[in-house]
């Protein structure tokens, strides 16, 4: 070993393997954030970012959903990609140090440092490649600190057990509650079961921390700095799976961007409620109907409608198409749960097309994508739909409260894919031949019938 090569190795050190160069650079990652921020779904952010789909769901997930929010670019103090690859480029030409400085208008001993600092070998030959020596450079610049919940046992132990409260009786006895879902690291289970907590919220935790520790300035921590000890796992100290104790339940954080973004495409200007004729609102003519979805485990439902003058109930069958549960899912894959749009439309038009016209005047749904199909399903029965605003069941009150009823069948947490046809149309008909007050003790039965005798009456004295 020669004394040069001597230096090199006492100035390299002997360090261990860092493992494999990352598969993107600090660039790319701020691509990728930026776009996220923007609202953009994740596959496509990672293709901007020009990384394939699996590297940034796995740079979503490992981050929780947290932006890192790093700055578009880095200080001109330090050399970029960009500078590395010239560096290589004209190292490969044969130019010395001073001349690769003076091109690229750096001082002599940056370019002397950073071609025996980040070499492409651990061997005593200084051979130069610009993605290694960026690596080398990126895996250096880290400087983590260390989050305040890993060296404050006590501060961590007072969070993890107010985040995994549980629920108690008066007598101090714990309640077990049901048997919550395996943690896969995903989001919350859909329509499951989810175990009891009396968990505090971390701004709960945070302010209270404050009244029960006035003197102690070690016990202070940001309800912020919580939500990110939860979601990041390079900023931890507790647990992961204690995000099933807040009160969404996510695994992952949303991006604020994404979740402003509009949902209800399939809502035109013409289908707003505010469009509505004012007689629909009066209940004095019959033939406007409310109709929505009831919702049971394993993607099962049942169609309802609602006639608002009478109060006649409608249930409609949505059987699983065939492939349920035996085609994997896919994204804009075909429905095979029983409501999908098409399908929704095919059983909303076999429901009411048998109805004379007077009695199909209109049909006011909630915002689901399930009809998202409307302008077919209003040519093909000539029955306007109209969508309720977001967040407002009160403008299908008579619709929201049939569905309270039928709940009594089909309660909440139920599959309710083992209901057949004749066994819904029977609930419909114990449900219209019960006795309403705002009918003047009639069923919905009888005022549906007496709708369909003056229409009957009333074409015959035309036809005459």
């Amino acid at each position: 070993m020669g004394p040069q090569q001597r230096r090199v190795r006492e100035y390299r050190g002997q360090i261990p393997s860092p493992g494999r160069p990352t598969v993107a650079w600090r660039e790319d990652r701020v691509r990728f954030w930026a776009a996220i921020a923007r609202g953009v779904m994740t596959e496509d952010a990672a293709a901007e970012a020009g990384v394939s789909s699996p590297v940034g769901f796995r740079w979503f997930r490992h981050a929780g959903g947290v932006n890192p929010r790093s700055p578009q670019s880095v200080s001109g103090r330090y050399l970029s990609s960009g500078e590395r690859e010239d560096i290589a480029l004209r190292r490969a030409r044969g130019e010395g140090a001073r001349e690769i400085a003076r091109r690229l208008g750096r001082s002599p001993s940056t370019i002397s440092r950073e071609l025996r600092r980040n070499a492409s070998t651990r061997s005593y030959w200084l051979d130069y490649k610009a993605s290694t020596a960026q690596w080398h450079a990126e895996r250096r610049a880290r400087r983590p600190k260390i989050a305040k919940l890993v060296a404050n046992d006590r501060l961590r132990a007072y969070v993890q057990d107010k985040l995994s409260g549980v629920v108690r009786t008066a007598d101090g006895r714990a309640v077990a509650g049901p048997v919550g879902p395996e943690w896969k690291g995903r989001n919350k289970p859909h329509r499951g079961d989810r175990a009891w907590v009396n968990a505090w919220s971390p701004e709960q935790i945070s302010n209270r921390l404050k009244l029960e520790f006035p003197d102690d300035e070690s016990m202070r921590i940001s309800h912020e700095a919580i939500y990110q000890a939860l979601y990041v796992d390079s900023r931890g100290g507790l647990e992961r799976e204690l995000v099933g104790c807040l009160r969404r339940g996510r695994a992952l954080r949303v991006p604020r961007a994404r979740a402003k973004q509009k949902a209800w495409a399939h809502v035109t200007a013409e289908t707003l409620i505010g469009n509505r004729p004012a007689e629909i609102g009066e209940r004095v003519v019959a033939g406007h109907w409310e109709g929505d979805l009831i919702i049971g485990l394993q993607r099962s439902a049942i169609g309802t409608l609602v006639e608002r003058t009478t109060r006649f109930t409608m249930l409609i069958h949505l059987p699983r198409e065939d492939g349920y549960g035996v085609i994997a899912r896919t994204k804009n894959g075909p429905a095979l749960a029983g409501y999908g749009a098409v399908t929704m439309t095919d059983a909303l038009t076999r429901t009411l097309r048998p109805l004379p016209p007077p009695l199909r005047r209109s049909l006011t749904w909630d915002r689901g994508k399930e009809l998202s199909d409307h302008a077919r399903f209003t040519a093909r029965t000539g029955v306007e739909v109209y969508f309720a605003d977001p967040k407002s069941p009160w403008q299908r009150g008579t619709n929201e409260n049939t569905n309270g009823l039928l709940r009594q069948y089909f309660p909440k947490g139920t599959d309710l894919s083992r209901w057949g046809a004749r066994d819904i149309a029977a609930i419909a008909h114990t449900l219209n031949s019960r006795p309403r007050k705002i009918l003047g003790w009639k069923t919905p039965a009888e005022a549906f019938t007496e709708q369909l005798r003056s229409l009957q009456q009333t074409g015959v004295a035309t036809t005459d």
